[in-house]
């Protein structure tokens, strides 16, 4: 389990965040990144690595961070990851979710492998949502946000699946690209996606 050792290290410093995003690999869908400062009097019970953690307990442990911490959120749309490559967009929702906090980090830690370039003291932290609580935090929030537009997206877009995929590659919305076409919110930087464009044809006529 995620423990506070990382942020242990540097509270001395003054408030440590943890940040992490959810929606990397998706051929639908924004970036989501998640910044949480934790109140070490008020750290809800069971935090963990979103991925470890049923849809049910995600949705309640977010509710519970959100009433305990500081939370800060930030998004990078389809079209932003289309213009930067998804990496580029991540970084980007990580740098909106610090700075949506309102209280300035004095260190934030990041899962991963590399930090976004910004002017926060920070520490890219691999396997972090696993090893720390504040990232393990994150994950949650940005994890279950992310859910959340999915879902509601599927209402918009029926026949893609993306309540329960989320937009991933999974069957059911690859044979939608294939029968439907992609959506406004389909990632076309994305070759699954750029390849069903160039069947499909666009969505929408040149004027």
């Amino acid at each position: 389990m995620p423990d506070l050792s990382y942020e242990l290290r540097h509270v001395v410093r003054g408030p440590v965040a943890g940040v992490d995003e959810a929606g990397r690999g998706p051929l639908a869908g924004p970036v989501v990144a998640a910044a949480v400062i934790l109140d070490p009097d008020c750290i809800p019970d069971g935090i963990d690595d979103s991925k470890a953690l049923t849809a049910t307990k995600r949705a309640a442990l977010c509710e519970a961070i959100l009433r305990c911490a500081r939370v800060g959120i930030g998004i990078a749309s389809v079209e932003e990851i289309d213009r930067l490559n998804i990496l580029w967009a991540t970084m980007l929702a990580m740098t909106r979710a610090v700075a949506a906090l309102d209280l300035p980090p004095a260190y934030v830690l990041v899962d991963g492998n590399r930090c976004p370039d910004w002017p926060h003291a920070s520490e890219a932290v691999i396997g972090g949502d696993a090893l720390c609580l504040s990232i393990a935090a994150a994950s949650i929030v940005a994890k279950h946000r992310r859910d959340c537009i999915m879902a509601e997206l599927d209402a918009l877009h029926p026949g893609y699946g993306w309540a329960s995929n989320k937009g991933y590659a999974a069957r059911v919305h690859q044979e939608a690209l294939r029968t439907l076409g992609p959506t406004p919110h389909h990632r076309r930087s994305f070759a699954p996606v750029a390849q069903a464009e160039l069947n499909f044809g666009p969505m929408v006529p040149a004027l």
